[in-house]
């Protein structure tokens, strides 16, 4: 292997940094700081802006803006992997590339703005509704700062928000970020 000069090993240092600090599902907004200069290279790096905490903002951010199936699955998932209530038979589950990072790296955390999509099947393969935990920092301590969704196959939302069922349920696994389908540590 060639050996790297220092001025290479900075610039490769400085362009990882910078593509970790881009890989989040959407853009965060930071009002103590002036946005860039907007040229066609700035709006051509910038993601989508993260969505409000609603079902509507959500949905449409993970179906039209930043669409979840782009993403890469859940590490180790295979689609159609075994379910369990309430969220069906078989499962396939995409993470935003935040999310997949963390997973990946054992971190113990998922970052804020990072999203996880959870696509819930009947046993006969067919979709049934599909779940979102969208983590926002200081959104709701109490639940992890996760927000909540749960939509139908054709859009209309079934829950969102603080939603009782998922904080009693994930909370069982609060020393895993309240993540119950796989170690991230």
């Amino acid at each position: 292997m060639p050996k790297l000069s220092r001025p290479l090993i900075v610039i490769l240092i400085t362009l990882a940094a910078f593509l970790v600090a881009n890989l989040g599902a959407c853009e965060k907004k930071e009002a103590a700081k002036a946005p860039p200069a907007k040229t066609e290279e700035t709006v051509a790096q910038a993601g989508p802006a993260c969505p409000d905490t609603n079902g509507q903002a959500v949905l449409q951010f993970i179906t039209r803006d930043n669409p979840y199936l782009q993403w890469q699955q859940w590490p180790g998932k295979e689609p159609f992997y075994a379910g369990r209530e309430p969220h069906g038979a078989l499962l396939t589950t995409y993470v935003s590339p935040l999310a997949y990072y963390a997973i990946e790296d054992k971190s113990g955390t998922i970052p804020d703005t990072a999203m996880i999509v959870k696509e819930n099947y009947t046993p006969e393969k067919v979709l049934a509704a599909v779940t979102v935990m969208y983590k926002r920092q200081g959104y709701n301590p109490e639940g992890g700062d996760w927000f909540w969704l749960k939509y139908t196959p054709d859009g209309a939302i079934a829950a969102e928000g603080k939603v009782a069922d998922c904080i009693a349920c994930h909370g069982q696994s609060k020393e895993n970020d309240w993540l119950l389908t796989a170690p991230i540590r």
